[in-house]
């Protein structure tokens, strides 16, 4: 019987910190026991020492308390904020997979922590950085905020700036918090809109949670919608390009925040020289029936740009839209056979000088 009832008591532990907020009824639904049951298991907890705050009324319950470190665990306080500011840099961290569980961790930590190790963890936390290659920050209360909000069910309002300057506010039944290629977006419902939006974290000056929780909706692919929305918000002159490449091979170097990647169909056909002929004519120089292609999708951007990540890649070009592309595909081209020739011919002025700078050792 002891054996059971501390069994049962660690598991109340574990759902009161798995969300902010139960009633009785839910906390004796998950144990299979009856509501009187759980409150002498809390009363048990008390005892143990862990604050377990019970509130009445409409959208009252149990929840547990700060002033513990990190139950059932037993971490010291030295302990804990070390932990804490781990869990902070890995939520900064470049590594695929370890941002959403660092911070999915963090709203567990940092509400039962005491407050002089949280208050030690966050200011440790704040003199440490990752660098990274996106100049949008995230504050970290922003982050945590939305963390529990999706945790718990619950609703939230945003004061949010979007990208032309303009300040709104919004309402809306948070599903997700996830990191892109490094930056952090919001996957929620907006209530207002009637419609699944993304919200770029960096832009969210404030964010409130409140106690309304709603009901889970059916949700599409989260992660296609996000990338599917970061790609839209770009330019609105898309382009396609097909490549003479695996899918898997190109989508391995494209970002979300630049464009999609699909199968193409394979190459039936010999393939011709794209460039220009004097007698205007394409000179056939390989056959490769059946290669692999794809089609790159990109909703819009700097042409120029779009190019100049192209001939990165390093795989061959084998049809572009819009002809905007192809112009400038065609203009870079005779920029670089023009610097060819110069290069071939060296002149007195075509020799520069070089001198080193200093930079970091």
């Amino acid at each position: 019987m002891t054996a059971d009832v501390t069994s049962r008591a660690l598991r109340l532990l574990a759902l009161l910190q798995s969300r902010t907020l139960w009633s009785g009824e839910e906390l004796a639904e998950h144990l299979d026991v009856t509501v009187r049951s759980v409150r002498r298991d809390i009363d048990r907890l008390r005892a143990l020492g862990y604050p377990v705050l019970a509130s009445a009324g409409h959208g009252g319950g149990y929840r547990l308390g700060p002033g513990r470190t990190l139950p059932p665990l037993l971490l010291g306080p030295e302990e804990a904020v070390a932990v804490a500011v781990g869990l902070h840099l890995a939520a900064a961290s470049p590594i695929d997979g370890l941002q959403d569980g660092a911070v999915r961790a963090l709203s567990i930590l940092d509400p039962v922590l005491p407050p002089a190790a949280r208050a030690e963890a966050r200011a440790i936390g704040d003199t440490l950085g990752v660098l990274t290659s996106r100049s949008g920050t995230v504050a970290g209360p922003v982050l945590l905020v939305l963390a529990r909000a999706v945790r718990d069910g619950v609703q939230v309002r945003l004061d949010y700036r979007r990208a032309d300057g303009e300040r709104s506010s919004r309402r809306l039944e948070p599903y997700r918090v996830l990191a892109v290629d490094g930056r952090w977006y919001l996957f929620a419902w907006d209530l207002d809109r009637e419609d699944w939006r993304t919200f770029r974290l960096d832009r969210i000056l404030e964010a409130r949670p409140s106690t309304f929780r709603f009901a889970p909706r059916e949700t599409p692919d989260v992660d296609e919608h996000v990338r599917a929305s970061i790609t839209g918000a770009r330019a609105p002159r898309p382009m396609t390009v097909r490549l003479r490449a695996s899918a898997e091979e190109v989508a391995a170097r494209i970002p979300a925040s630049v464009g999609t990647v699909e199968r193409g169909e394979p190459i039936r056909a010999p393939l011709a020289d794209l460039s220009d002929r004097p007698d205007g004519a394409g000179a056939v120089t390989e056959r490769a029936e059946g290669a692999e292609t794809c089609v790159l999708r990109i909703s819009g951007g700097d042409p120029a740009w779009t190019v100049m990540h192209l001939a990165r890649l390093g795989h061959r070009v084998l049809a572009v839209d819009p002809p905007e592309l192809a112009a400038e595909i065609a203009r870079q081209a005779a920029w670089f056979d023009d610097a060819r020739a110069a290069l071939a011919e060296p002149t007195p002025t075509s020799s520069v000088t070089l001198r080193p700078t200093r930079g970091p050792i």
